[in-house]
């Protein structure tokens, strides 16, 4: 899965900030799926690594009882933003292991509550 991640993160689209990442998502049947981050000239219509994952997780008919991890990987350890960390935590369970790692495969590992504590979610 941190392979995939850093596979992905060379795959990304990022002229104006040159900071590439990779996410990768491993579900239940074994199937990783993976996303980059895709930068834009109008900085809002760009797009983070970890949401084009979970989207891509979506998209293919998977849900968030589907995914038993989630990596992000980028040139150093970085902890997702915070529009990422709100998706994650409606797309994801809340105890998700997350790993963020670097491109030498160093890493550190949360749960996704522990990324956004207190979070805005739909009570249901």
């Amino acid at each position: 899965m941190i392979r995939s991640a850093i596979e992905a993160m060379h795959n990304a689209y990022c002229p104006y900030s040159n900071f590439k990442v990779g996410a990768s998502a491993l579900l239940k049947d074994g199937t990783i799926v993976v996303g980059t981050n895709i930068e834009n000239a109008s900085y809002g219509l760009s797009m983070c690594a970890e949401r084009a994952c979970l989207y891509n997780v979506y998209s293919k008919g998977y849900r968030k009882n589907d995914i038993i991890s989630f990596c992000v990987a980028a040139k150093k350890i970085v902890t997702p933003c915070g529009a990422c960390r709100q998706v994650m935590i409606e797309l994801m369970n809340p105890d998700t292991l997350v790993v963020l790692t670097d491109s030498l495969g160093h890493s550190k590992e949360y749960q996704v509550k522990d990324l956004l504590p207190d979070s805005f979610k739909l009570e249901v």
